[in-house]
């Protein structure tokens, strides 16, 4: 969970993000704010064969963010918080392929969500509102009855060649052996404390008690909470 500054500027965490990362002074690295960092810095100043690609990587891991420009706002409970488990989607593509790869990889966010049973909506960003390394983005929100607001649970991002420029990472055309930057993409599926407020308000009964669905159920073992 510790990143090199230069893993960080590859995935574009920085420079801009500095002031949302947990930073050790005297060794200079930074706790990873999500999977995406070392996962896409796997193949970082390597060439790959196109007959490689599509990569896909799935990784879970603890992910750390200080929330600075929150100000205190939803600092307390679940909604906000400093250390977060989550599961991120990350894939390795061609640059004819990368907008096919990214609504597969929303596909692939919404089908757990629908396995859950959960209100949400798909929200394409507009420019204003995209991270600068980012070239497309769809944010999946779910409905939080309890909070009475959507609350963002997963973010897909195509960032075409982005990150690959940054991290020297390049693929060798198998037609006319040109080598060129590939595209990278992730997102999450899901974060999951956000993801635990859905599920309880919105499966909480009357009585105060949660029945979950059987999605939920079969895999903890309890069908629900008193």
């Amino acid at each position: 969970v510790l990143m090199l500054d230069s893993a960080m500027r590859t995935t574009g965490q920085l420079p801009k993000f500095e002031e949302d990362m947990y930073h050790t002074e005297v060794d200079h690295l930074y706790l990873a704010p999500t999977a995406e960092v070392p996962v896409t810095n796997i193949h970082r100043d390597e060439i790959l064969d196109e007959k490689d690609l599509p990569i896909y990587y799935v990784a879970y891991s603890p992910c750390f963010r200080r929330e600075s420009g929150s100000y205190g706002k939803d600092t307390r409970g679940l909604l906000r918080v400093h250390q977060f488990n989550k599961v991120e989607l990350v894939k390795f593509t061609t640059p004819e392929t990368s907008y096919d790869e990214l609504e597969n990889l929303t596909l692939q966010a919404e089908s757990i969500l629908q396995c859950l049973g959960l209100r949400y909506r798909v929200v394409e960003l507009c420019t204003g509102d995209l991270s600068f390394a980012a070239a497309k983005c769809y944010d999946l929100e779910l409905w939080a009855p309890g909070e009475k607001k959507w609350l963002e649970v997963s973010s897909c991002s195509n960032f075409e060649a982005f990150q690959a420029r940054r991290g020297k990472i390049r693929y060798r055309r198998t037609d006319d052996q040109k080598v060129d930057y590939l595209h990278t993409l992730n997102g999450s599926g899901v974060a999951t404390p956000r993801l635990m407020v859905a599920l309880m308000e919105t499966y909480q009964k009357k009585d105060g008690s949660i029945e979950f669905p059987d999605a939920v159920a079969d895999f903890i073992g309890i069908k629900g909470l008193d």
